[in-house]
């Protein structure tokens, strides 16, 4: 079984998991597929699929603008194949962008509906314009095999240098653009990671990852195809990289110690780690090894020094992307086995959608043979049943297309779908405070919440006849029910009255004439008083009118009551800051009474609630 194969077997295997895990990330949502939250939104689908497939892509511009506008002629060769990794890179971001949006179905909302002040906004723009200069790049390669599309070839050909020079300043937009999404978090990136130059640094690291994106692209295909890399011109391209790289660790280390922030770089702590091995692998010792001109004239030198700075990078996309986030206190990130599936899903149809170019199209200047279709080789057997399988190009498609189902059924049956409440976490309901003097209200559970002092409260406005001014309204034969009794729902307006639960045998089991009167229509309007039966559901002084019983979503009730009290007494008590949002979301998440032990607030595995589109 030659490489090839063996490579074509294994990558349509993980594309068969990845199929049925796809599939039960649309069927069955985020919540079932991911160990995203609230807290971490983005994981391995943004940095990694998207942050670094666009990264990984970058090597398209920089050989089309060396090879078309700088006219180094030696480059030419590895001009193709950077193309096409460039436009299956970004087809691989834009499938990988659809698994990780909330509702993928409005992906086109963008072209729409404009927001410019987004860098979100810039960044979809600039991939869906250079996804297209890109096709349209490549395009005349596959277009040589077919006499119909030799005008289009022709009249695409006349324009390369205008498509050259809109996808240069397309990549270079969005390379930058990706790290201004980071800007707008400077408390939430570590300062090891975030830094106001961010999109400079984002763009410089990206040149750097084309060039040995490109290397490492061009000899792994010829050990794999058996043919002669291009090492004379991928040495040139190391030593251009070399220099890249110092500009980027001049960068970034000056910009640590103009901001302050070179003691982060010797303070204990796995950032400090994670630092040091990240800017090893993706600048230091590529650096050096590009510098030594026996490593950099050798294939395997070429190769390794390659290797780590691919790696490198992509390792810095996926810190910055979420694995350098502080935390503040909050459960701490890691992909779910099916969120691997998938990523490896789209890099695995990638690299099948490249073979089979570069096995039908000239896209390198010798075409390779296609190992399964050699007619003079022999009729292939099963080595267990020697079941003839047919001729060599039908038996490896036969033993392709077993590793995919075989893959798929292996990933539907590893896939158990569980309710969000048999983990601890109804997705559609707030949940009740936590603590005893003092409550952690956190509905959503997702360490975001507010120490309320409730002794203190109730001793300041007058003991037991307080209650009322939160509690207004009261489950039957409960006293001072909890917010989330009524505000069921985190976001969403909720029926309190349950007409369902009223009429079900398994409820109150009413018979339909004990609420609406016999002979008219039965609607609300007409319907019984809830106070006729539950005499005690709105407590006496209650400083709130129930007109109905939808309630609003458990936010905008807290957040109206809270902030309405505080303001009268920020008005009041001449207390201007008092209703500002710092006063009760504090940074510290723990939570004591009295000098008592830390109450630390529960971090919730899977989509938290509720999953809100992103």
């Amino acid at each position: 079984m030659n490489r090839v194969y063996k490579l074509k077997l294994i990558l349509w295997t993980v594309v068969g998991l990845a199929a049925a895990v796809g599939a039960a990330r649309f069927i069955l949502g985020l919540g079932a597929t991911t160990n995203l939250s609230d807290v971490t939104p983005w994981g391995i689908w943004i940095g990694f699929d998207v942050m670094s497939g666009v990264a990984l892509a970058a090597g398209g511009f920089i050989m089309t603008a060396t090879v078309y506008i700088f006219r180094l002629e030696k480059f030419h060769a590895i001009v193709r194949p950077a193309v096409l990794t460039a436009f299956l890179g970004y087809v691989a971001v834009a499938v990988g962008l659809l698994f990780d949006l909330g509702l993928p179905w409005n992906i086109w909302h963008m072209i729409v509906f404009w927001n410019p002040h987004s860098p979100l906004f810039e960044v979809g723009w600039c991939v869906m314009l250079y996804l297209t200069v890109l096709t349209l790049e490549f395009f005349p390669v596959p277009a040589e095999d077919f006499s119909a599309l030799a005008r289009i070839r022709r009249f695409l050909l006349k324009f390369r240098l205008p498509l050259v020079i809109a996808g240069i300043g397309l990549s270079t937009l969005h390379q930058s653009s990706l790290g201004s999404l980071f800007l707008i978090m400077p408390y939430r990136l570590h300062p090891l990671w975030y830094s106001p130059i961010l999109p400079l640094l984002f763009l410089i690291s990206a040149i750097a990852l084309g060039m040995m994106m490109v290397t490492l692209e061009s000899h792994t295909t010829a050990w794999l195809y058996r043919r002669k890399p291009e090492t004379e011109a991928l040495a040139s391209l190391g030593g251009a990289a070399r220099w890249v790289l110092l500009l980027y660790l001049a960068m970034r280390f000056g910009d640590l110690a103009v901001r302050g922030q070179l003691g982060y770089l010797f303070a204990p702590g796995l950032h400090t780690a994670m630092f040091w091995l990240e800017i090893s692998a993706m600048a230091i010792v590529p650096a050096i090894l590009f510098s030594l001109v026996r490593v950099r004239r050798t294939r395997g030198g070429q190769w390794a020094a390659a290797a780590l700075g691919v790696f490198g990078v992509v390792w810095n996309r996926i810190d910055v992307g979420g694995l350098a986030h502080l935390r503040q206190g909050a459960q701490f990130y890691l992909p779910a086995w099916t969120e691997v599936a998938i990523s490896a899903g789209v890099v695995a149809a990638a690299t099948l959608a490249f073979l089979f170019f570069v096995e039908r199209f000239r896209v390198w200047e010798q075409r390779p043979a296609d190992p399964d279709a050699d007619p003079l080789k022999l009729p292939e057997f099963d080595k267990v049943g020697m079941t003839w399988l047919g001729v060599p190009v039908v038996a490896a498609r036969t033993v392709y297309s077993l590793g995919f189902v075989f893959a798929a059924a292996l990933g539907v049956a590893l896939i158990a779908p569980q309710p969000a409440s048999s983990r601890g976490v109804d997705p559609q309901s707030s949940h009740r405070a936590r603590g005893g003097p003092i409550l952690w209200i956190d509905g959503n559970l997702n360490g975001f919440g507010v120490a309320f002092p409730h002794e203190k409260i109730e001793q300041k406005f007058g003991g037991d006849a307080s209650c009322v001014y939160c509690h207004h309204m009261n489950f039957p034969r409960d006293r001072a029910s909890g917010c989330y009794e009524c505000h069921r729902d985190m976001y969403l307006v909720s029926d309190a009255f349950r007409h369902d639960w009223h009429a079900s045998p398994e409820g109150a089991h009413l018979a339909c004439t004990q609420c609406h009167p016999a002979g008219q229509p039965r609607a609300a309007a007409g319907a019984k008083a809830c106070t006729a039966c539950h005499k005690d559901m709105i407590p006496k002084g209650t400083t709130i009118q129930v007109k109905n019983y939808r309630t609003v979503g458990y936010v905008q009730a807290m957040h109206e009551l809270c902030i309405g009290c505080h303001k009268s007494i920020a008005k009041r008590e001449a207390k201007p800051d008092f209703a500002r949002c710092a006063t009760c979301h504090k940074e510290d998440r723990a939570v004591t009474d009295a000098g008592g032990p830390a109450f630390q607030p529960p971090a919730v595995r899977g989509i938290l609630l509720p999953p809100v589109p992103r």
